[in-house]
């Protein structure tokens, strides 16, 4: 079956070969059961979507780094980037329905030139918090980013900033050469800033292979002690995010023939405690260029939202977005495996 997986991954295009990959071969086959057949063994057929809490929104896949997980496939090559007219659109969104919550994203979203624009609208909106996910690297990138923390601390930034390990070598393998060190530079200006203590600043762990993360509790004890020891740094909360077989993690898994082995495992590890709390109940993704997902994985699949075809923001209404089914595929299995995984970490 590998062999076979590697051939179709040369001959489709990537959002094809993707979804090709995920709805064929093992599950295809009856191997293992479809994610909606689980759903429905389960008594929970589809998945319908709970109150809008929290629009993230994606202003593009420019990115600083190529890290190999990346379900984004960002990078330095990567032109896909949002203007500023869509930016007014999620703005328009978040004030009309009282969203609580703005979620920007990337890539490295400091690259788009208007997020700072966007920051500071969405602050003065009296959006009640804004999140900014940070590879921790574009802060000391360059110097025309070096004022970052300052600028998160001003606009009262919840900065996510994702951290493979405590430790270079697992770093570095999974994210490049030197990034370990230039993370640890970044994470001391933020807390020099009041990050980690006065401000909130969160850490992401994604397992370096294929297999599920530890006890997040565990995890963030660990890496609590280990950066205060070793480089005198704080941070609020770990949040353990399970590797969801897309993009580059999905080619990971194929290309040292663990997909079968990992697949296996998501499937095996389903947990139905994990359906309430899942991102794409309460959370809209938001594609650089306007269309809606119920979640970033499924932006990265192209699976729009079930809107009876109005999936941009200029089209939107809220009763549709009520009255709608949340797209599901084989890699949602990554979110319910285990203690569950979303954007804020563990589910369960």
């Amino acid at each position: 079956m590998i062999k076979t997986l590697k051939r179709r991954n040369s001959q489709l295009s990537d959002t094809k070969r993707q979804l090709e990959i995920l709805n064929n071969g093992l599950f295809g086959n009856g191997s293992l059961p479809k994610f909606s057949e689980k759903l429905s063994s389960h008594g929970a057929g589809t998945l319908k979507p709970d109150d809008l809490d929290i629009l993230q929104v994606n202003v593009g896949y420019m990115c600083n780094q190529t890290c190999k997980h990346c379900h984004v496939d960002a990078g330095p090559d990567r032109k896909e980037i949002m203007n500023r007219e869509t930016m007014e659109q999620c703005l328009e969104v978040i004030k009309k329905w009282n969203i609580s919550t703005i979620d920007i994203t990337g890539g490295a979203p400091e690259m788009n030139p208007d997020f700072r624009w966007l920051v500071e609208e969405a602050y003065k909106s009296g959006c009640k918090e804004i999140i900014v996910r940070s590879n921790l690297t574009i802060i000391n990138s360059n110097p025309v980013y070096h004022d970052l923390p300052e600028f998160y601390r001003k606009h009262d930034i919840r900065v996510v900033s994702s951290l493979p390990y405590y430790q270079a070598d697992k770093t570095d393998r999974q994210r490049g050469t030197g990034v370990f060190q230039q993370s640890i530079k970044a994470l001391q200006m933020l807390n020099a800033v009041g990050y980690g203590d006065t401000h909130t600043l969160d850490l992401v762990y994604n397992p370096a292979g294929a297999f599920l993360p530890g006890d997040q509790a565990s995890l963030e004890k660990e890496f609590k002690r280990e950066l205060k020891n070793h480089y005198n740094i704080d941070f609020n909360n770990l949040l353990t995010i399970t590797n969801v077989p897309v993009n580059r993690f999905l080619d990971f898994l194929i290309e040292t023939e663990n997909y079968e082995e990992y697949m296996e495992t998501l499937v095996g590890a389903f947990n139905p405690a994990t359906l309430s709390g899942l991102m794409c109940k309460n959370t809209l993704s938001v594609s650089w260029d306007g269309f809606l997902y119920d979640c970033d994985f499924n932006q990265m699949l192209g699976l729009k939202i079930n809107n009876n075809g109005r999936a941009h923001l200029s089209d939107l209404t809220q009763n549709s977005l009520k009255e709608r089914t949340i797209a599901l595929s084989q890699h949602c299995y990554g979110c319910t495996a285990g203690t569950g995984s979303g954007c804020q970490g563990s589910l369960v």
